[in-house]
C-alpha cells in the first residue's frame, strides 16, 4: 500500500511540473520584440557618422549586423536614436539592428528578439568622385573675344558654378583643361588668320560626371595681320620687297624651293599662317608654298584644263583664279569653269561646291546655282563670298548647305551706285575680303574700293575717285587703276593696285590711302618701298608678319617685310 501511494504521488508531481512548464511556454509565446524605422538616414549624406532613429516595443540589448555599428548597445521601449560609427564613402544596404530581451520566471528563462534592416543610404564627402550628385554645372559667357581681333591667341572668359574638366568643341581649343567655380579666363590655342570662328563650344564636366550646358562662344574674326596695324608689320620702317617663289619673267610649272620653282600667271593667294596657297591660273593648278622654307608643291590639278573632281593631281581645273581657306579646306574659284570648288587640305580631295559649269546668274543650291566668270572669294568660316565678275554682283554661299544667294548688285546691271542690296551697282568686281562684319570689294573697272555691311547689304565707297589714277589721299580723293586684290587685318586694307603696279594701304577708320611699295611703273626689281617694282600685282595676303603678293605677269610671289 505504501508503495502504491508513493507511485501515485510521483505521477501527480510529474503532471504538475509539466503543467507549469506548458503554462510558462504559453505565456512567453504571447510576447515578441517589434522594431520599426522612425527616421531614415538622409541619402546621399556627407556625414560619416549619421544618426538613425527606430522604435522598439521592448527594451533590450542591441546587436548590429552588416556594415554598420554603433556604441549604443541598449534599446529602450519606444524611440531610440543611435549614432553610427564612422563610415567610409559608399552605399550601405546590408545594415541591420536586432534588439533582444530575456524573459524569466522562477523556474525558466527565454530570449525574445526582433530585427530591422536600415533603409539603404549613401555616404559621400564633398570631393568624392563617386558622389550621386546629379546636378549639372551651369556655364555662361562673361567676356567674348574682341571682334575683329589681331590676336591669334585671344583670351576668353566664362563663368562656371562648379569646378570640373573643360571640353572644347568646334575649331577652338585651349591648354586650360580645368574650370574653377567662378570666372575662368582661357587663352585659345593659335588660330588661323583671315577668318571667322562661329562654331566654338565649351562644356564643363563636374566631379560626379555631370556635363554642363553647351556654351557657344560668340562669333569672332581673326584678322590676317596679327598686331593690328601697319606698325604691327613694321612695313612703315622697312617695306623690303624680295622674290619669294618663282623665276622672274619666266613661266613654268616646276616644283622646287623659292626661285627654283616656277609658276604661270599666279593670281589668287591665301594663307593658313603656315603655308601659302596659290591659284596658278595658266597652269590650271593649285600650288602650296611652305612659308618657313619656300618649298613649292602641287596640291591639285593635272596641269591641263578640265573640271573633273578627284584627289590631288587626279582632279582638273580650268584657270583657277581666286582662293581662300578656313584652315581645313581650300575654296577655289575655278574661273573658266564658272565653278566654286573645295579642296580638303589634308587629303587633296577636290569636289564642286556650287555652279552648273556654265555661265549664268541663278541663285540656288550647289550645282543648281550659276556664276559668270567669278574671280575673288573670301570666307568668314560659315559662308563664302564671291565677286561674280561678269555678272557685276556679289554672291554668298552657305558652306554647310551650298545655298547661293545674291548679297548686292543686280546681274548684268553694270554701274557705280551706292545703295542697298540689289539696288547697288558694280563694274567688274574682282578682289574681296572680310573682317567678319563687312565685305570689302576691289571694284576694278570702277577704280574703287567698296564696303558692304553683311547684315544689311548696304554698299558704300571706302576710297577712290571713280576714275583711274594713283594719288594718295583720303577716301574719295585718292585714286586707283583697276585694283584687283584686297585683304584686311581688321584695321587696314591692303590692295593690289594692278595697273598702277603698286601695293596700297587704306586705314579703314579714316579712309587714308598711302603707298606701301612699288615705283608705279612695271618691273620686277627687289628693293625697299617705292624703290621696288611690280608688274600687275594681283592678290595680297599676310601670315601676320609679312605681306605676300601674287604677281601676274612676272610669274612671281613677292614678299614684303
Amino acid at each position: 500500500m505504501k508503495n502504491h501511494l508513493i507511485y501515485y504521488l510521483f505521477i501527480a508531481l510529474i503532471i504538475i511540473v509539466n503543467s507549469c512548464s506548458a503554462d510558462s511556454r504559453d505565456e512567453y509565446s504571447k510576447f515578441s520584440v517589434k522594431l520599426a524605422e522612425v527616421t531614415a538616414i538622409t541619402t546621399p549624406t556627407t556625414d560619416s557618422t549619421p544618426d538613425y532613429t527606430f522604435s522598439s516595443t521592448n527594451s533590450g540589448a542591441i546587436t548590429y549586423g552588416g556594415s554598420c555599428s554603433s556604441s549604443t548597445t541598449i534599446a529602450v521601449s519606444g524611440n531610440n536614436t543611435i549614432t553610427l560609427n564612422s563610415l567610409s564613402n559608399g552605399t550601405y544596404a546590408d545594415c541591420t539592428i536586432t534588439v533582444s530581451e530575456k524573459m524569466r520566471t522562477k523556474k525558466s528563462e527565454t530570449t525574445l528578439s526582433g530585427s530591422i534592416t536600415i533603409t539603404s543610404f549613401t555616404v559621400s564627402s564633398s570631393n568624392d568622385t563617386t558622389t550621386s550628385d546629379t546636378t549639372e554645372p551651369t556655364i555662361a559667357e562673361v567676356t567674348a573675344v574682341t571682334t575683329p581681333t589681331n590676336d591669334s591667341t585671344p583670351d576668353y572668359t566664362f563663368s562656371s558654378d562648379e569646378t570640373g574638366t573643360i571640353t572644347y568643341g568646334g575649331d577652338c581649343s585651349s591648354s586650360t583643361t580645368s574650370a574653377n567655380s567662378g570666372n575662368n579666363t582661357i587663352t585659345l590655342v593659335s588660330l588661323s588668320t583671315g577668318r571667322s570662328y562661329s562654331n566654338c563650344t565649351i562644356t564643363v564636366t563636374d566631379t560626379a560626371g555631370n556635363i554642363s550646358n553647351t556654351l557657344s562662344l560668340s562669333s569672332f574674326f581673326v584678322a590676317e595681320l596679327m598686331g593690328g596695324s601697319m606698325q604691327g608689320l613694321e612695313l612703315s620702317l622697312s617695306k623690303v620687297v624680295t622674290r619669294f617663289a618663282g623665276t622672274a619673267g619666266t613661266s613654268g610649272s616646276s616644283n622646287g624651293t623659292g626661285t627654283a620653282a616656277s609658276l604661270n600667271m599666279p593670281v589668287g593667294i591665301t594663307t593658313d599662317g603656315t603655308n601659302l596657297y596659290v591659284a596658278d591660273r595658266a597652269n590650271h593648278l593649285i600650288r602650296k608654298i611652305v612659308i618657313s622654307t619656300g618649298v613649292v608643291t602641287t596640291v591639285a590639278g593635272t596641269g591641263s584644263s578640265g573640271s573633273v573632281d578627284g584627289t590631288g593631281t587626279g582632279a582638273s581645273l580650268n584657270e583657277p583664279i581666286g582662293i581662300t581657306t578656313d584652315g581645313t579646306n581650300l575654296y577655289v574659284v575655278d574661273g573658266a569653269n564658272h565653278l566654286i570648288r573645295k579642296i580638303v587640305i589634308s587629303t587633296g580631295v577636290v569636289t564642286k561646291v556650287a555652279g552648273t559649269g556654265s555661265s549664268g546668274s541663278a541663285d540656288g543650291t550647289g550645282t543648281a546655282a550659276s556664276f559668270n566668270s567669278p574671280v575673288g572669294i573670301t570666307t568668314d568660316g560659315t559662308n563664302l563670298y564671291v565677286a561674280d565678275y561678269a555678272n557685276e554682283i556679289i554672291r554668298k554661299i552657305v558652306i554647310a548647305t551650298g545655298v547661293v544667294t545674291t548679297v548686292a548688285g543686280t546681274a548684268l546691271n553694270q554701274g557705280n551706285k551706292n545703295d542697298t542690296g540689289a539696288d547697288a551697282e558694280f563694274n567688274g568686281p574682282r578682289g574681296i575680303t572680310t573682317d567678319g562684319t563687312n565685305l570689302y570689294v576691289a571694284d576694278a573697272v570702277n577704280h574703287l574700293i567698296r564696303k558692304i555691311v553683311i547684315s544689311t547689304g548696304v554698299v558704300s565707297t571706302v576710297a577712290g575717285t571713280g576714275s583711274s589714277g594713283s594719288s594718295n589721299g583720303t577716301g574719295t580723293s585718292a585714286s586707283f587703276n583697276e585694283p584687283s586684290g584686297i585683304t584686311t587685318d581688321g584695321t587696314n586694307l591692303y590692295v593690289g593696285d594692278g595697273e598702277n603696279h603698286l601695293i596700297r594701304q587704306i586705314v579703314i577708320s579714316t579712309g587714308v590711302v598711302t603707298t606701301v611699295a612699288g615705283t608705279g611703273s612695271s618691273g620686277s626689281v627687289d628693293g625697299t618701298g617705292t624703290g621696288a617694282s611690280f608688274s600687275q600685282p594681283y592678290a595680297v595676303t599676310t601670315d601676320g608678319t609679312d605681306l605676300y603678293v601674287s604677281e601676274f605677269t612676272n610669274h612671281l610671289i613677292r614678299k614684303i617685310e
